[in-house]
């Protein structure tokens, strides 16, 4: 007899289930994320059983993990003893190396879109699973997102024209004229050349601002330009303070320490104060940021003042837990992270505590 009738839900166990189950879910839209690198995320419309609906927001890395976990818990191979607990899982695309990002985001839909179906389409006991429901459950962060588009749920709108500046909003603008030319690290800065003028959004934090050039946007230091009309902020009592909502930029301060001296950099990116991201994503940062060629390490102080070598994403998470730990001791900015990198050469072991 075929498992399939088996693993097809029953009607009167789908009534029992709670309103809030998810029972299904199709990807709305991809929006691109700017975080210590560049991906791209797709915003899910999920469907509960009692008819209400929701967005969230979930990274291919994010499914990969939790098919991971689902195998380990209900496919045959994972079992020393097959019996119950055993469920025919999706199939899920497999990881792509080499590519367009966008492009490998937009193949995936129709596979992905068919995933969560089957996945939703799972015997109860599967579905009522705390890996389904987590993966599934809008969290704090989803619910204050915004998207842009929604593409794929809602009817194509004609194209709204750019409107330029006319010569009053030139006027009572906040702006900026550029002393010198900056070329940002990375897509989330903002490049111009001296002269050019940049039309202020907001405040990132005490060294950058937001702004626009033309047709593009982005974060700059503010030391490459001079103000011509501040922000309103800018003008306010309350100092510091009154920069504190600076938005969805959090900033990580960075420190090349070389022979020639040390280059600090602050490194803003579209993540959230408490993101902790991967060994990986930092040394591929660190690289496009002070344009480094070769092996180079990275490392953070202890509370004794000594360099700590990081080798992977354990030393990460002992970094960020220190960060945290001690940073009511620190005065730092509200979106700034509890925790600063030190790039080093990985040959230069002159930089370390070696004494016994």
């Amino acid at each position: 007899m075929s498992s399939l009738p088996r693993q097809l839900r029953d009607e009167s166990d789908f009534d029992q289930l709670p309103q809030y189950i998810p029972v299904s879910a199709a990807i709305a839209d991809i929006e691109e994320k700017k975080g210590f690198i560049d991906y791209y995320r797709f915003v899910i419309e999920v469907k509960t059983k009692g008819g209400s609906k929701y967005l969230i927001y979930r990274r291919y890395s994010l499914f990969f993990n939790l098919h991971h976990e689902l195998e380990v818990k209900y496919s045959p191979e994972y079992q020393e003893t097959p019996g119950l607990n055993i469920c025919t899982l999706p199939h899920l695309p497999g990881k792509v190396f080499i590519g367009n990002k966008k492009e490998i985001a937009e193949n995936r839909i129709p596979e992905l879109n068919t995933y969560m179906k089957r996945l939703l389409g799972l015997p109860t006991r599967v579905l009522l699973d705390p890996l389904i429901q987590m993966f599934f459950y809008q969290t704090e962060a989803d619910s204050q997102h915004l998207p842009k588009a929604l593409r794929r749920l809602r009817p194509p709108t004609r194209r709204v024209k750019t409107v330029k500046p006319t010569q009053t909003d030139m006027f009572s603008s906040p702006r900026a004229e550029a002393v010198f030319d900056f070329s940002g690290s990375g897509r989330l800065e903002l490049s111009f050349k001296a002269e050019d003028v940049i039309f202020l959004l907001r405040r990132v934090n005490a060294d950058w601002l937001e702004g626009a050039v033309k047709d593009r946007i982005g974060i700059f230091p503010e030391s490459f330009v001079k103000i011509i009309k501040p922000l309103p902020e800018d003008n306010d009592e309350g100092g510091e303070d009154s920069r504190k909502g600076a938005g969805s930029y959090s900033c990580l301060r960075c420190y090349l320490l070389s022979p020639e001296g040390v280059d600090t950099r602050d490194v803003c990116v579209e993540e959230d104060i408490s993101t902790q991201p991967s060994y990986k994503e930092l040394v591929s940062r660190m690289r496009d940021v002070f344009k480094l060629d070769g092996v180079i390490a990275l490392n953070y102080r202890d509370p004794d003042g000594d360099l700590v070598r990081i080798l992977d994403n354990e030393d990460v998470l002992v970094m960020v837990a220190e960060g945290r730990r001690h940073r009511a001791k620190l005065k730092r900015p509200v979106n700034q992270f509890p925790w600063e990198l030190y790039i080093t050469k990985a040959s230069d072991l002159s930089v370390y505590n070696t004494e016994t």
